[in-house]
């Protein structure tokens, strides 16, 4: 059996692991774009500020790893796949056959078409070759202009005030993370971020990037100017499915796939941020572009590709939680809550402090937070059990942050009516 994973992100590396626990004597190879080993992009801020080295963003720390796996890995960016013919074609020409195929490429980075986005002090933060260019222009006491505070432009933020740049953020979304964060909880993380000397502008785009030989200008729509040395565009990303274009593979916003992770396709499977699974809170199919997500397709995708078919997926849960110069936020679930529900809502600014939970009927369905940290495992918890409150509901709208105490009596209260 020939194993073909187009990929080696997390979602591509979880698969190929777990394939080869299932099957000792499969052959397994890996296709991945980049020329250094498999890497984390989470790991890329910390490459920016030196707390790491590029080794230190490598999923795998062993140099052998892969080979001691019996894992071949092949360079290369995978153009076209024939699914009818069981054959993937590289850039370069070469041709792959296969007997079970997974499309693992991950996401790619939306570019605004913004006249000047061209100049070469104009970077994306998404491979390592990118941030190699940033640490190059981002040198301490430099102008700094961010296009996105999205969940990813959060996460890069914090390396540029680690860089001592004088960083202005740009968002045409109403507020920081928009798909993240409430209107309440997006005000406290900017306030937060303008308390750490970076300059936020919200609800505002990006017209034009105007360049000399000495800076960059930035214009915005609201008629201000921002002048930057260097210019970090983080405006998003969309799946990398651009390849399958005239193939049967069944596209709508990701590659869509069913409860085991398999495309229209036969023989091809999807995982990662490229794939449409189902979404845990809602019944539907979503793409969730975040890597537990990615690593738990890639282990499903894989199982699957290799005869167990008892192994559905269960769905993600929306869930996203982020560190921005040590404030922490998350959602989770139905975070914006569900037609017919209630919610229960702390907010405490003074402190950067705030909660809110959504129910349906006496089940936490969602849940949006800043400041707290000791909470998350009881969030999530409570939401993927769907476990019925009770009494407890009232006790949560009174007191939102009382979730431990929700969540042991809510368990003790299961397990004596067994």
């Amino acid at each position: 059996m020939h194993y073909l994973i187009a990929g080696a992100g997390p979602a591509a590396i979880a698969a190929a692991e777990r394939l080869r626990k299932l099957d000792s004597d499969g052959e397994i190879t890996l296709i991945g774009a980049q020329p250094q080993p498999p890497y984390s992009r989470m790991a890329i801020p910390y490459f920016l500020t030196g707390k790491v080295g590029e080794d230190g963003t490598y999923l795998r720390r062993s140099s052998d790893h892969y080979k001691d796996q019996r894992i071949e890995l092949v360079r290369g960016e995978v153009v076209c796949v024939d699914a009818s013919a069981h054959q993937v074609t590289l850039a370069d020409g070469q041709q792959f056959n296969y007997d079970k195929l997974l499309l693992a490429t991950g996401a790619e980075p939306i570019i605004p078409p913004v006249p000047g986005m061209d100049d070469p002090r104009v970077q994306q933060c998404w491979h390592l070759e990118d941030a190699k260019k940033i640490i190059e222009l981002a040198k301490p006491g430099a102008r700094a202009v961010q296009v996105g505070a999205g969940f990813i432009g959060c996460i890069i933020l914090e390396s540029w005030v680690l860089r001592e740049v004088d960083l202005t953020v740009v968002e045409m979304g109403p507020r920081m993370v928009p798909r993240m964060l409430g209107d309440k909880a997006g005000s406290l993380l900017r306030s937060w971020c303008e308390s750490k000397g970076v300059t936020v502008h919200t609800s505002v785009r990006v017209k034009a990037i105007e360049s000399s030989t000495q800076e960059l200008q930035v214009i915005l729509d609201n008629g201000e100017t921002c002048l930057a040395d260097v210019v970090i565009v983080s405006t998003g990303v969309k799946p990398r499915v651009a390849y399958l274009a005239g193939s049967d593979i069944t596209i709508d916003q990701g590659i869509v796939v069913d409860e085991h992770m398999q495309t229209s396709a036969p023989d091809v499977y999807a995982a990662g941020d490229c794939a449409q699974g189902l979404d845990f809170s809602t019944g539907q199919t979503a793409v969730h572009a975040v890597q537990p997500t990615a690593t738990e397709h890639g282990r499903v995708a894989a199982a699957n590709m290799a005869g167990e078919n008892n192994s559905p997926y269960k769905g993600s849960l929306n869930m996203n939680v982020l560190d921005t110069l040590g404030l922490v936020t998350c959602s989770f679930g139905a975070w914006e809550g569900v037609e017919g529900g209630d919610s229960a809502e702390m907010y405490n600014p003074d402190n950067y402090q705030y909660i809110n939970l959504q129910f349906k009927d006496d089940v936490l369905v969602g849940a949006n937070s800043v400041g707290y940290h000791s909470h998350l495992g009881v969030l999530r918890g409570l939401i993927e059990t769907q476990i019925p409150l009770g009494s407890w509901k009232a006790r949560l709208q009174a007191n939102p942050i009382s979730l431990a105490d929700a969540y042991v009596g809510v368990n003790q209260a299961a397990l004596q009516k067994r």
